[in-house]
């Protein structure tokens, strides 16, 4: 019998995890996997749903631009009277109601089931916990987080790697809240759905508040873009861009960042 010992059996690594290993870049650089595919698909898909969604749900404004609450549309007392939109801004690109409902039904219903579909993966996957669910450090860290928004002040390096305590809250309100009222309001002002479920034109105290609430909810996605994108311009828009076509994304250097710098606590990755 031999005395030799033998050598442990290799561990055998995954293609796919070998695949989307970190990669290490000059300077102090590391390429590292962001976004899967389907992550990449379904942002993408959203972008073209939701822009015409936009643009096709100002043109169906259009054919009335008050607002009310209530029941009834009280002409001589509205809650909020919009102002003109210009033809290039809406779907069709002049005033007409029937195609811009066609366009804007078809186009919620691809962001309905595009978002399911990504909801689902994310459940199924456990990307919605460890991306999105705020932890209780995360928690703890709300307003050390909130001083280092106020200074545009956004690291790029290691600590990139993970949303922060603001990013995951607002994602989670998007998820949770803004964009279910506003499906829960498109349908109740549908007059086949209402056919069927009528109880939801109840809740929301009446078709013409559930128009306002709908106004109110795209406001909110459209202040969510324009934070959302100057935030990719700020922070780095070829690498931010690069990762959503890609799904890779450069960490920088330790101590890099957008902004002004600001002192971090390397125990705890948080500003003191």
């Amino acid at each position: 019998m031999s005395d030799t010992v033998a050598d442990p059996p290799a561990v055998a690594v995954a293609p796919a995890a070998e695949a989307h290993a970190d990669r290490v870049l000059p300077g102090g650089r590391v390429d590292t996997w962001r976004h899967p595919t389907t992550v990449r698909v379904s942002h993408w898909l959203n972008v073209i749903a939701v822009i015409v969604l936009l643009m096709s749900g100002l043109n169906i404004l259009a054919a009335h631009p008050h607002l009310y609450w209530g029941l009834r549309s009280t002409f001589a007392e509205p809650w909020i009277n919009t102002p003109r939109v210009p033809d290039w801004l809406m779907i069709p690109q002049a005033r007409n109601l029937a195609q811009a409902r066609n366009w804007h039904f078809l186009f919620a219903w691809v962001f309905v089931v595009n978002g399911l579909i990504y909801l689902s993966w994310s459940l199924l996957t456990g990307r919605f916990r460890r991306r999105l669910l705020p932890t209780g450090a995360d928690l703890r860290g709300f307003w050390p987080s909130v001083v280092e928004h106020a200074r545009f002040h956004f690291p790029t390096d290691d600590h990139a790697r993970a949303y922060n305590v603001i990013q995951k809250l607002t994602y989670m309100a998007m998820v949770l809240v803004v964009l279910p009222l506003m499906l829960v309001t498109g349908l109740s002002m549908s007059p086949g759905f209402n056919a069927i479920g009528g109880v939801l034109l109840e809740i929301m105290g009446g078709r013409q508040s559930a128009r306002t609430l709908h106004f109110i909810s795209a406001g909110l996605i459209v202040g969510f873009i324009v934070v959302h994108v100057g935030l990719v311009i700020w922070t780095g828009f070829f690498n931010n861009m690069r990762s959503m076509i890609t799904g890779w994304f450069v960490i920088q250097p330790e101590g890099s960042t957008a902004g002004p710098k600001l002192r971090r606590n390397k125990d705890e990755g948080e500003a003191p």
